[in-house]
């Protein structure tokens, strides 16, 4: 078997068993059982479970950035054109439907797994995505920051997360959340579409009046922004 059928087969296995059992459930073992491959193979080309992990990640996040990256330069290159929030939430779609597939349902996978990264604990995973493409999603959060400029910085924390929970919550059940709206309905609806709806959904209750009633969190809100909160959709 070729080295790079051997990683793509347990790269597969390793996304399929990740996104239905967990990080922490998912051992090596049960990896190296639906992969077909031993120990030692996963042992080569990966060193460790952590390291295996990020690498699933990657695999998606690797295009998707490069592509976003581009794309952001583009942008900057026309300085007069300030995108509103709806533009930019459409970029990070377009983004997404320009990966190129391996199989049908890789969105949906990836997202669970995006879902898994903030539920479970992974701090390695959080450090590796924060030093690896934790510069050209702060060049996006910039962006949203100006689009959304009447939002205090604690609260745009919150909420780029209540953004990321609905996205991975409606994306990572994607399937079956189709086949019952065609049943209620009778209307087929693409991926993509339903991606599309999300974007107006999204930037409205991003703009949306505040929620806050304690004055303690509210007067945070009034604070300079330390250095550390410059990305406030740290993964």
């Amino acid at each position: 078997m070729a080295q790079s059928e051997t990683v793509e087969r347990i790269l597969d296995a390793a996304e399929q068993l990740f996104a239905e059992k967990g990080f922490a459930e998912t051992s090596l073992r049960l990896i190296t059982s639906k992969a077909g491959v031993n120990l030692a193979a996963v042992n080569y080309h990966f060193g460790s479970k952590k390291a295996l992990i990020q690498a699933v990640f990657s695999r998606f996040l690797g295009p998707f950035c490069a592509s976003l990256e581009k794309e952001l330069d583009r942008r900057q290159a026309l300085p007069e054109h300030k995108p509103e929030l709806e533009e930019l939430l459409e970029l990070l779609l377009e983004q997404a439907l320009a990966v190129k597939p391996r199989s049908g349902n890789d969105l949906s996978i990836f997202m669970r797994l995006l879902g898994l990264a903030f539920s479970q604990s992974q701090g390695h995973l959080r450090k590796y995505l924060e030093e690896v493409y934790g510069r050209v999603f702060r060049r996006y959060m910039l962006l949203v920051i100006e689009a959304a400029p009447k939002i205090p910085p604690l609260e745009l924390f919150w909420r780029v997360h209540f953004m990321l929970g609905a996205a991975a919550f409606s994306m990572s059940g994607i399937k079956a959340l189709r086949a019952m709206a065609e049943n209620d309905y009778g209307v087929h609806t693409s991926t993509e579409q339903v991606m599309r709806m999300m974007v107006p959904f999204l930037a409205a209750g991003a703009r949306a009046d505040t929620g806050l009633t304690d004055p303690n969190l509210m007067a945070a809100q009034l604070k300079p922004r330390s250095k550390s909160g410059n990305a406030p959709a740290k993964a």
